[in-house]
């Protein structure tokens, strides 16, 4: 039984339908409306090039699952500008449910009651979780940054990140939610942030009260786990998607810290589809906003591109050869290995594979310089 491929799309192909992404063969004439595909793989696959950068040299030698590998700054240049190009043609994803309208109501309110403001993002995205609004909300209210799931970028880049920051006189703690690292660091600073509240309070007569401190960032960074690292217990829903926390909260972390957790709130339209497709690799959007095939086919290309990952590491997971630079390919290989030709499900195991940490440590952005 013949199963159909969908194609990549790439800059300056002929126009197909669809909204699938389409890799060219070597003689641009030659570009059929969709690829096919039987079961066996023993077939040679088609060349396949990448458009819009330049190819490194480093595909077959990339240090694979090194939690200390680094990358030069140019390479990550060629990175961002190819991948505009793999996302122009792709159909725009947003998402934007009802509750965030709601919440981000809701939240410039209870912005005004907070003494200190921690805005979490996910450290494998930070710039692509970064509301473009947030500085206007906040204007001169202290904040602190966290980068949640540290655990699962190298140290370079967690490194890199941390002087970017420093640079900009912010306050930046790197944790873990699902483990509780950095919490306690989290709740000292926040202390010591906001101490100058209740020093004048007293100085106007007024009994001391509890440090407020508002917890924001996009949907599904780890806002409310944090939360329940804190207090050690389960005090505010959480779970492994986009979405689960649907109303702002406040819970009392001991007598001197009470927290506001807040649903995740992202633009009504997100014009940088780089950041968008960033966004759907990292579960940090809804699912239904984006094709999980498109979305995987990408991954695959960037993994290729970091030398912490590379080729090689995709190889040892799945068992099969990354042929050329095409993700497309690769993700209808896996399918007919492992899936009976499903690509959903092979672009599913591929997106769970990388947010679980499967195929190595690895940021999938570096500061700008």
């Amino acid at each position: 039984m013949a199963v159909q491929l969908s194609a990549l799309w790439l800059p300056n192909s002929p126009t197909l339908p669809g909204h699938f992404l389409q890799c060219p063969r070597t003689n641009p004439k030659s570009f059929p409306t969709a690829l096919a595909a039987t079961p066996s793989l023993s077939s040679p696959p088609p060349t396949i090039q990448i458009v819009g950068g330049k190819t490194p040299s480093w595909y077959e030698n990339g240090n694979a699952n090194s939690k200390d590998g680094c990358q030069g700054e140019s390479d990550w240049v060629d990175l961002d500008a190819d991948l505009y190009h793999w996302t122009k043609a792709l159909r725009p994803v947003q998402w934007y449910p009802g509750h965030i309208a709601k919440t981000e109501k809701e939240l410039k309110v209870q912005l005004k009651l907070m003494d200190v403001v921690i805005e979490v993002r996910d450290a494998r995205i930070p710039l692509s979780t970064s509301h473009p609004q947030m500085d206007l909300w906040l204007g001169n209210r202290k904040r602190i940054l966290v980068l949640n799931r540290e655990d699962m970028i190298s140290t370079a880049d967690r490194n890199a990140w941390a002087t970017y920051f420093a640079r900009q006189g912010m306050k930046v703690v790197f944790s873990n939610g699902q483990h509780g690292m950095g919490t306690m660091k989290l709740a000292r600073l926040a202390k010591a942030l906001a101490e100058g509240v209740n020093v004048k309070r007293r100085a106007k007569g007024l009994l001391p009260r509890a440090v407020r401190a508002g917890i924001v960032g996009y949907p599904n960074v780890g806002k409310s786990s944090l939360i329940n690292r804190l207090l050690k217990r389960r005090m505010c829903p959480a779970a492994p998607r986009p979405g689960v926390t649907r109303e702002l909260k406040w819970v009392r972390f001991g007598t001197d810290l009470e927290l506001l957790d807040s649903p995740g709130i992202i633009p009504m339209r997100i014009s940088d589809q780089s950041a968008a497709i960033k966004l759907a690799i990292c579960d940090d959007i809804g699912e239904r906003s984006y094709d999980v095939a498109d979305v995987a086919a990408i991954l695959v290309q960037m993994l290729t591109r970091l030398p912490s990952v590379g080729t090689r590491a995709l190889c040892n997971r799945y068992k099969i050869d990354v042929d050329g630079q095409c993700g497309q390919i690769f993700v209808q290989k896996l399918a007919l290995h492992l899936f009976s030709g499903d690509i959903q499900q092979a672009a599913f195991r591929i997106l769970s594979d990388f947010r679980k940490g499967k195929l190595g440590w690895v940021a999938l952005e570096r500061p700008p310089r």
